[in-house]
């Protein structure tokens, strides 16, 4: 009888342990990653006065479609979604937002100029989206302290004017 009740047990336990494991199993990503895409976005001053920063991202979107047909990285593909905001900072804070709460972007890359990434700045750290290789060299973009989320892509300006 004992021996009934423990096999009884054991098989319950077991049941348990193999039905949660797949659960378990399941990858969890951030918004904007999966086993199939990495999905980031950034700004371009695709119009407006420093449109010729255009051909930055233009190099960057031909970039990511030449790893995509090399097969991605490590089987995932590149979603590069870029959106014009003329180098205007409330542009960018309208296209940043739309970015990460309409898009689910993992992280910005490489948002261009000083103006345009301080705009977003304190927006993205406070969603923890990271904002990575920011084209600016001012030195608020170097503060892990107050803003963990931002990494700098120029050198410093003090430092490049020292040099």
């Amino acid at each position: 009888m004992k021996k009934g009740i423990l096999h009884l047990a054991v098989g319950a336990a077991l049941a348990i342990a193999l039905s949660v494991s797949p659960a378990l199993a399941q990858k969890k990503y951030d918004p904007g990653a999966s086993d199939t895409e990495i999905k980031f976005g950034q700004t371009v001053p695709f119009s407006g006065p420093y449109s010729v920063y255009a051909n930055i991202g233009k190099t960057q979107a031909a970039y990511m479609k030449m790893i995509n047909d090399q097969g991605g990285i490590k089987g995932r593909k590149l979603n590069l979604i870029q959106y014009d905001d003329a180098y205007s900072p409330p542009k960018t804070v309208e296209q940043v937002r739309k970015l990460v709460e309409g898009d689910e972007v993992l992280f910005t890359f490489q948002l261009i100029g000083t103006a345009a990434n301080a705009a977003v700045q304190k927006y993205l750290n406070a969603k923890k989206v990271p904002q990575l290789l920011s084209s600016t060299g001012a030195a608020r973009f170097n503060d892990p302290q107050n803003f963990p989320w931002t990494i700098a892509y120029n050198p410093n300006y003090v430092s490049e004017g020292r040099i």
